[in-house]
């Protein structure tokens, strides 16, 4: 299926629902998209989901062992798993935030990291406008309000194609954050998560919306003044993600590479 195109040459959005999987399987269906969009097989997509279990991912050029507290992450039934996309690790709550990709052929947005980073965090930005709160891109990735991050993202381009997800923190909770989270000086933590307590925040502590109300927001969100179309993976997308994720995202060898 090649993608389609509007008579005015913009294209399609595939739109996925909110969905739940465990953190291989996360990982494993944004390359199968991205794969597929390379291909020219599927549309642009925008999807949406949660972790379950709860999970914490890290950045492509990070050490897990010098980042996760593996044997805490155990204890407390979290996941973990390394990104293809940089950046630092991320505590994904499964009911606390609510995660999106976008995939698409990176001719669909600026060259510029910065500003394709602008392009979409705007999205997010007029998605929580919708929940009567006011935010703003700080670059390089985050999404602040009141001075306190509430979204943080990642992007890579790999093969002609931008792969670019994010969070956006429904609530928080940066005491088991940080039980997950290695700290280089033990004498220090109490101070790092005061601080972290302070810069960052979350739809629940900004505003009376729902979960529900949260998702609705980020839908409308970033699908306007689009063409787009709810959606599902192809059957070769999910035989794809299956193959990712029990070879590569799940693997000692991809997560503990470094």
């Amino acid at each position: 299926m090649k993608q389609e195109q509007t008579t005015a040459g913009t294209p399609t959005w595939r739109i996925i629902p909110l969905s739940e999987n465990n953190a291989s399987m996360n990982m494993a269906i944004d390359h199968a998209i991205c794969d597929a969009i390379a291909q020219k097989e599927s549309h642009a997509t925008i999807r949406f989901y949660t972790w379950k279990p709860s999970a914490v991912s890290i950045g492509t050029f990070q050490s897990m062992h010098d980042e996760i507290n593996v044997e805490q992450c155990k204890k407390q039934n979290v996941e973990w798993v390394r990104r293809r996309t940089g950046g630092g690790a991320v505590y994904h709550d499964n009911a606390g935030e609510i995660t999106y990709s976008v995939i698409a052929s990176e001719e669909l947005f600026p060259k510029g990291i910065l500003e394709s980073y602008n392009v979409i965090c705007g999205w997010i930005i007029e998605s929580l406008k919708l929940l009567n709160i006011n935010a703003e891109f700080k670059p390089i990735n985050d999404i602040i309000t009141n001075g306190k991050k509430i979204s943080g993202n990642a992007q890579t381009r790999r093969n002609g194609v931008l792969l670019q997800h994010g969070t956006i923190l429904y609530d928080v909770n940066v005491d088991k954050m940080f039980s997950l989270l290695k700290v280089p000086d033990e004498k220090i933590r109490d101070k790092m998560i005061s601080t972290v307590k302070e810069r960052v925040t979350s739809v629940k502590q900004s505003s009376s919306a729902s979960y529900q109300d949260t998702y609705n927001a980020l839908v409308k969100g970033f699908t306007e003044n689009k063409q787009c179309s709810f959606g599902e993976l192809t059957d070769k997308e999910k035989q794809s993600a299956e193959q990712w994720a029990k070879e590569l995202y799940s693997s000692d060898e991809w997560n503990f590479k470094r």
